[in-house]
């Protein structure tokens, strides 16, 4: 049983998807920050001063035994701009690499070598036409 989890874990695809996942991991950080501290605050500014983050929608304000109940939209529609950005990033990585798959397809293939009876015959016919 180890040796068959052994097979599967150390086969291509596996470790190809467990590195997609730990670079978009830390693709999604960098977008995250991208959209928080690039982003978001210019935008903000020319809307009037708004800090997305701190936008909400307060559904019971905050007592001395309880928090208050908010919906935080403002970081939704961070969460969104997030979304948009690495849904593009991906479908642009995508679209390369079909293109390049393509590409692969359209260029023309080295003929497939002739069987060994093939070349064999034609040793054997080449040394007969030599004597």
């Amino acid at each position: 049983m180890l040796k068959e989890f052994q097979e599967f874990a150390l086969k291509g695809n596996v470790v190809d998807m467990a590195v997609g996942i730990i670079i978009g991991g830390a693709f999604g950080t960098i977008v995250k920050s991208l959209v928080a501290d690039v982003l978001m605050p210019p935008i903000g500014l020319l809307i009037g001063g708004i800090d997305f983050a701190e936008l909400v929608i307060v559904l019971r304000p905050a007592t001395e035994t309880a928090e208050a109940v908010t919906i935080n939209y403002g970081t939704f529609i961070n969460a969104v701009v997030a979304f948009v950005i690495m849904a593009w990033a991906l479908f642009m990585v995508i679209k390369g690499m079909n293109a390049m798959r393509k590409k692969e397809e359209e260029a023309p293939a080295e003929p497939p070598a002739p069987p060994k009876q093939e070349v064999l015959l034609e040793e054997i016919r080449d040394l007969l036409k030599a004597r």
